[in-house]
């Protein structure tokens, strides 16, 4: 263990972030130089908090079942080198997980029963970047080949870990991405204030000169079809992600300054990135409504607010959470409580237990929200009657999540859907197609980014067993483990 009065005699203190009146200006990260950075003054005392629990529940609550008590341990006695170690035992992308996962091991910390739960995060971002700038995180190449080849459609954090532990394995792989670069949503979907893309750059590069391959600009199902994949490789894997957005049929939908969030997103962030964009929509002087809560909406809340919006407002048809956890949410389940993001603390309102009923509008473009306050009990939406009510906005933005993966490409490969609408696959992550394995958001759903990562790590030892008839990859996470975060 660590201190072993640490978690007595030590409060909890995260990371500092840039004033708000600055970082609205600008396009960077909220941590002056990076949370890594601006965290090691207090990380090692923050690590000492881990106390000597007995049995780790933070291990439950992290999909990947990363090693938190012993990096912890390992800050605090300021071997670095073994804590980056122990850390990449089980995450091959911390400095991911460590800016953009909510941290559902925190909320599991055994400190968290009674007094604020151990930093997890910092310290596991901390570690990784400190790893970074001492040039430690270095490429891994197989010491032999198999001479199997793998093809991996999308290059998103699920594709991007299967990616990594199959070429570790000694297999020839080829990543697909029908964007420009790789990534997936993490270098488009994601804005710079969340995660700069010299984050993402970096493992990129280690990736390559670790051998896999990276074929950009590539859709498949139309540039390479299926059967192509299928005759070409030995195996495919697919983590294109759940990408096909939740959308409404309201009046008034098809007015001009309604648009999906991510049809915002990608080319306001490709902006950010010094690009030029023809026909950008953007949020400069205008009224902004945000149709949705979850972590879209506030990238669109964070992104809108740089573009100068004249005001901001985010809709939720949820009641608003509590401050504390419910009793019917013990420790230590995921809670769902009252959360604020970055961009949450930079501006804009958040309006709950409210649902729009039509878009309205002049001359082909919206003009105007009109919305209804709701009661909502066991997941319907009650109107309340008289308080029908119309807000101004210049741009709505819908981001209520993604209902499941292309269909196309699935198709061409002669892989089955589940009811759902998301890829049907077995405990081995194997899909009705011989040779063909699903990781990530198209079989499990829209979900976090430690359960693609996740996934991609346990897809690929299938995939490893398959191929050469043993793995020595490790198998964490089966398709039908329950999330402790829905």
């Amino acid at each position: 263990m660590a201190d072993p009065r640490g978690f007595i005699t030590t409060p909890r203190q995260e990371a500092p972030k840039r004033p708000e009146d600055e970082r609205v200006h600008d396009w960077q990260e909220v941590y002056e130089g990076g949370p890594g950075k601006v965290l090691l003054p207090i990380i090692s005392e923050q690590a000492g908090r881990c106390m000597d629990c007995g049995i780790p529940f933070c291990h439950t609550g992290c999909p990947l079942g990363n090693l938190i008590p012993e990096w912890n341990d390992l800050v605090w006695r300021d071997d670095w080198a073994g804590a980056l170690d122990r850390l990449h035992a089980t995450n091959n992308f911390p400095e991911f997980t460590g800016r953009l996962c909510p941290a559902p091991c925190e909320t599991s910390c055994v400190v968290a029963i009674n007094r604020d739960a151990v930093t997890i995060k910092n310290v596991e971002v901390a570690i990784i970047d400190k790893g970074f700038a001492d040039r430690r995180v270095i490429a891994q190449p197989a010491d032999w080949h198999t001479g199997h080849t793998i093809a991996v459609v999308g290059s998103g954090p699920a594709g991007l870990a299967a990616a990594q532990q199959l070429t570790r394995a000694g297999h020839t792989v080829a990543v697909f991405e029908r964007d420009d670069a790789p990534g997936g949503l993490l270098r488009y979907g994601i804005p710079e204030f969340k995660m700069e893309k010299s984050v993402l750059n970096r493992r990129i590069r280690q990736m390559k000169d670790e051998g896999t391959n990276f074929r950009c600009n590539v859709e498949v199902g139309r540039t390479v079809t299926g059967r192509q994949l299928r005759d070409r490789y030995d195996a495919v894997v697919l983590a294109t992600g759940a990408t096909v957005p939740r959308d409404v049929a309201l009046p008034g939908r098809e007015l001009g300054g309604v648009m999906l969030a991510m049809d915002y997103l990608v080319p306001s962030n490709r902006a950010s990135l010094g690009e030029t964009v023809e026909g950008q929509i953007t949020a400069e002087g205008k009224h902004v409504v945000i149709i949705g809560g979850g972590d879209t909406g506030a990238d669109c809340l964070g992104t809108a607010l740089r573009q100068g919006a004249r005001s901001v407002t985010q809709l939720d048809h949820n009641v608003e959470p509590p401050s504390d956890r419910a009793e019917h949410e013990p420790w230590p389940m995921y809670p769902r409580i009252f959360r604020i993001s970055s961009a949450n603390e930079e501006g804009g309102d958040r309006v709950h237990q409210a649902s729009t009923v039509e878009f309205t509008g002049a001359d082909g473009v919206v003009t105007g929200l009109k919305l209804i306050d709701v009661v909502r009990e066991n997941r319907v939406n009650t109107p309340v009657e008289g308080t029908e009510r119309v807000i101004p906005c210049d741009l709505v933005l819908l981001a209520m999540g993604y209902t499941g993966p292309e269909p196309e490409v699935l198709e061409q490969l002669g892989v089955e859907l589940d009811a759902r609408g998301l890829i049907s696959r077995g405990q081995d992550y194997a899909t009705s197609a011989t040779g063909v394995y699903a990781c990530g958001d198209a079989g499990r759903g829209q979900s976090l980014i430690v359960w693609a990562i996740a996934e991609g790590r346990a897809c690929a030892a299938e995939v490893d067993a398959h191929l050469s008839g043993s793995t020595k990859l490790p198998r964490l996470v089966r398709p039908s483990d329950v999330a402790i975060v829905a």
